[in-house]
């Protein structure tokens, strides 16, 4: 990966990136507010079972078939990946995630990294996309190596989730770096799950406690998060 590759990958994933992810919790603050989250050590359950079992096996497959099909410019099949992700949610408020999400990182990345491909992207699908194949195109018309780019990815979602949870149990800052740390292993083998996919048809999720409390989010008295 070249240092003009490298540094679009920071700056696409970094925090002050303009796509809105402080203001989502990943269905995290209902399970502070049901008492499933309430320190460090269940932080990194949490996070570890979303990775393994949730979004993170779910979007990192969608992601490296997006990437795969970017980079042989095979337009049929990435829009058919883009399709799948924007249906495969299983709640409406991680619809609204990874879509008002993609949505913003197709605009600002137009904006700032001007690219034609990303604007018949935007073109063909009206703006909207689930946010880990806009993110995997990007990259992969970047010239970023799919497994630096899905790492980058997967590491950006973990430390979203650590983020929300030092401002929602409240987590200290510290503590929010440990649990980071920690999930680097969880991050790794999502990141090879990923990768060892053949056919998205292999691909589901077993996480129904994160849908659970994605949905009981959605009336939620008090909350500080959109999802």
């Amino acid at each position: 990966m070249t240092p003009a590759a490298l540094y679009r990958l920071l700056a696409w994933l970094s925090p002050s990136y303009p796509i809105g992810a402080f203001s989502y919790s990943h269905g995290l603050e209902a399970a502070i507010e049901a008492g499933l989250v309430h320190d460090r050590e269940s932080l990194v359950a949490w996070a570890d079972g979303v990775l393994a079992h949730g979004t993170g096996r779910v979007d990192g497959a969608l992601f490296a078939a997006a990437w795969r099909a970017a980079q042989a410019d095979d337009d049929a099949t990435l829009h058919d990946v883009a399709d799948l992700a924007a249906a495969w949610r299983g709640t409406a408020e991680m619809a609204l995630e990874s879509r008002q999400q993609g949505a913003s990182f197709l605009s600002i990345t137009r904006t700032a990294w001007p690219d034609a491909r990303l604007d018949a992207v935007a073109a063909r699908r009206d703006g909207q996309c689930a946010l880990p194949v806009a993110v995997a195109i990007a990259a992969a018309w970047s010239g970023v190596a799919l497994e630096n780019a899905l790492t980058g990815y997967l590491h950006a979602f973990a430390a979203n989730l650590c983020s929300a949870a030092v401002r929602a149990i409240p987590l200290g800052q510290s503590d929010g770096q440990r649990a980071l740390a920690a999930l680097a292993a969880s991050v790794e083998r999502a990141v090879a799950a990923a990768l060892a996919v053949r056919t998205l048809d292999d691909v589901g999720s077993a996480a129904p406690l994160l849908d659970w409390c994605s949905m009981r989010h959605e009336t939620q008295y008090t909350r500080l998060f959109r999802s």
